[in-house]
């Protein structure tokens, strides 16, 4: 009875699952077209530049932010000092700054003209580069400090909670076997938080292989600025998808090593929530060494980045503010909430089919869909332009056939584009989200609605939907935020003449001229600062 029931609502996952993994199946179809003339010429002359340095990038990033983010992870959940509290939820904040922005304002300090070499130079009589030595920023290394910076919240989000979560009979047992705060966390803690620290690890990997405007800043060539400069550069769309399948083959490749070393590990104890007594009190000397180094991580990722914006901000006021910054906002929350809406119903309806149908094969759309999540902007958009471009060439012929003007690029045209290509890629985070608020509704609750002669459409309207909300709305916060902040499919899907947040700031940014886009930068951290404020208060709530 309910495989009846369920088989129209599987076909339907089945057929947008289908629609969401076109780009991927386009793109690798495009990427096996022949193309001697540039690919080849790429591959005799800098391709093994590009490869070496995105996986050099993506291993110092990774490092950095794990480095970064474990002591933090660590204190905050196990140890209790003074402003332990505060910086718990502050410690999140850096995930609301754009990488490219906090490049910028770096560079700006740091740069020979930047106030921190004009001041060394006046302090100490430093006439020329040549009378010091002072690294330079604008290379992979400091590309590699600065995106560490902003995507090492990832790993200390999930090693606190993980840290959280772990038996305190276990902490108890090592107190009484002489174990110091050091060695618990070394022998006992740190093995036990591996599945969450390798999960961490990928996505830092993940959304390093993705961005391009940091890297494009700083002038480091890796494979998604060879991929921009491919299409737009050379006009070769064949070359820029094989570029593109390299790019992918490295982050499937993450993820595959990821769920490989985790294969055979199992983890099992019982959890319980901590009380304040089992926390590890902190000396007065180690709680100003706790203090200083996440104040200090605190004040470099976000605080110091975030008061040099406000202070451009201020002082070009009257300059941003105009009936264009309107217009950006206006494009922006539109995208944005279009986006979310809609990657909310499709991962309503996936997670539906996956919870009535018992078919292990129902399971498969909603894995499908996540997979675009792995798409950096830059592929992704070149996967979203070949069937879209294919269709709008079939409803222009079929226009002609039928005797009528054809209606043009109505889709490579307009922000359609846009929007399939985010919902492609951000639909993963509200799977995940509708996914977690499943599994907290007990099954016994669907065996009752069918029982009493409901339907699936009544079983979701009236037991499903109600009990989802709180899991709807912080999957669509999340994707909205996302959706603002998103840069490369912006930059090369939007329509002419069209113009967000993220592409007006990254203009300005590529111009040296952040203090005229200071403004809209503002509005994208303070928007991206909600789902964090929100979240935090889910961790408490479970904490």
């Amino acid at each position: 009875m309910i495989l009846g029931l369920a088989r129209s609502w599987s076909l339907a996952g089945y057929a947008v699952a289908t629609i969401l993994v076109l780009p991927l199946v386009a793109l690798i179809l495009q990427a096996l077209q022949p193309d001697e003339a540039v690919f080849g010429h790429l591959m005799a002359t800098v391709l093994p530049t590009y490869i070496i340095n995105s996986l050099l990038l993506i291993f110092w990033v990774s490092l950095g932010a794990l480095l970064l983010a474990l002591p933090c992870a660590w204190l905050m959940a196990r140890c209790e000092f003074v402003g332990r509290r505060y910086l718990q939820w502050a410690l999140l904040l850096p995930l609301a700054m754009p990488g490219y922005i906090v490049a910028y304002v770096y560079t700006d300090l740091l740069d020979y003209a930047g106030p921190v070499q004009r001041s060394l130079r006046s302090i100490f009589g430093w006439s020329s580069p040549q009378d010091y030595f002072f690294p330079d920023i604008r290379t992979l290394g400091g590309a590699a400090c600065m995106l560490s910076l902003v995507l090492f919240p990832y790993i200390y989000l999930l090693a606190r909670t993980a840290f959280m979560e772990q038996s305190l009979s276990l902490a108890h047992a090592s107190r009484i076997m002489g174990c110091s705060p050091w060695q618990s966390f070394w022998r006992l803690s740190l093995p036990m938080a591996r599945p969450a620290l390798a999960v961490g690890v990928a996505l830092v990997a993940m959304e390093t292989a993705a961005d391009f405007a940091t890297v494009n800043y700083f002038a480091v060539p890796t494979l998604t600025t060879a991929v921009y400069d491919t299409w737009l550069g050379y006009g070769n769309l064949t070359a820029a998808a094989k570029l593109s399948a390299i790019i992918l083959l490295v982050v499937f490749s993450l993820i595959g090593f990821e769920r490989f070393a985790r294969r055979k590990q199992q983890l099992f104890q019982k959890q319980s929530r901590i009380q304040a007594s089992d926390l590890y009190r902190l000396s007065a000397a180690q709680t100003a060494v706790a203090l200083s180094f996440c104040a200090t991580l605190l004040l470099l990722a976000f605080l110091l980045p975030f008061g040099i914006l406000l202070s451009y901000a201020i002082g070009y006021f009257e300059q941003s503010w105009d009936e264009s910054f309107w217009q950006l906002s206006l494009n922006s929350l539109s995208l944005a909430l279009i986006t979310s809406f809609i990657c909310c119903l499709i991962a309503l309806l996936l997670m539906f089919v996956r919870r009535i149908s018992p078919r292990a094969s129902d399971a498969l759309p909603s894995r499908l869909a996540s997979t675009g999540y792995a798409l950096p902007g830059t592929v992704l958009a070149i996967g979203v332009l070949v069937p879209l471009t294919m269709l709008d060439f079939a409803i222009n012929d079929l226009a002609d056939l039928l005797g009528l003007d054809g209606p043009g690029l109505i889709l490579t045209g307009s922000v359609v584009a846009l929007i399939f290509a985010f919902c492609v890629r951000f639909v993963a985070i509200a799977i995940g989200s509708v996914e977690s608020s499943y599994k907290r509704i007990s099954p016994s609750l669907d065996m009752v609605s069918l029982t009493m002669g409901q339907g699936p459409r009544q079983l979701l309207q009236r037991v499903h939907l109600p009990l989802l909300g709180k899991g709807l709305f912080a999957g669509a916060l999340l994707v909205f935020i996302e959706s603002m902040k998103e840069l490369p499919a912006a930059l090369l899907l939007r329509p002419i003449g069209f113009e967000n947040l993220a592409t007006y700031v990254f203009q300005f940014v590529s111009d040296e001229k952040l203090e005229h886009g200071a403004l809209a930068a503002i509005v994208i951290v303070l928007v991206g600062l909600v789902p964090l404020i929100y979240l935090n208060r889910s961790l408490e709530q479970h904490s």
